[in-house]
């Protein structure tokens, strides 16, 4: 069955009242791929035209000063399906992970692209992925990782590194959206973190 998209007046699209992802932080982001790509993912909407899949996808075109989007209805859905295709949607998402030696190689491809665009200046690891279960501090106290984004960069130790693992599993358990936040709300002492 072919999906039937029709460009429809930004006006005509109504934004999910109980939205439940806080999505401000990928708009940016977003709007830049409209721009470098097009349109390559248009707006799930339901019978009324309230967004099921695309929140941020509006809001870049609304930055963008668009008149018109692209949106796809999805009128075969009853009000459960809608609500369970809209968070499925969004958690299916954070499931994947990144192989970072194979999206280093992708990124060293890109030569007329600023990735940078795409949040991708934060997608710097130097040692790779690193396992905390096999990780030993080198007996000269060298740092054995360097994370990097946004024109900043933190040399991490072992003992460090273990902290910082042990501080986003509290994170993880914490519910919160965001682990900036979740940081800034906690004070954490070294018997905290172990």
């Amino acid at each position: 069955m072919a999906l039937e998209i029709k460009e429809v007046p930004i006006t005509q699209i109504t934004p999910y009242e109980n939205n439940p992802r806080n999505n401000d932080e990928a708009v940016e982001a977003t709007a830049n791929s409209i721009k470098e790509f097009g349109w390559q993912q248009p707006i799930v909407v339901d019978k009324d035209g309230v967004i099921i899949v695309g929140h941020t996808r509006l809001k870049a075109a609304k930055q963008l000063g668009l008149k018109n989007v692209p949106v796809i209805y999805a009128d075969g859905l009853n009000e459960e399906q809608v609500t369970a295709y809209r968070l499925a949607d969004n958690k299916t998402g954070e499931l994947a992970d990144w192989d970072f030696d194979k999206s280093e190689e992708e990124l060293n491809n890109i030569v007329d692209i600023d990735m940078s665009e795409f949040e991708f200046e934060n997608f710097e690891f130097s040692e790779g992925d690193v396992n905390l279960d096999d990780y030993e501090e080198p007996d000269d106290g060298s740092t054995k990782l360097q994370l990097k984004w946004a024109g900043h960069s933190i040399n991490l130790t072992g003992e460090e590194l273990h902290k910082l693992d042990s501080m986003y599993d509290a994170y993880e358990s914490s519910g919160e959206n965001s682990f900036v936040d979740f940081l800034e709300s906690q004070v954490f002492r070294d018997e905290d973190i172990s």
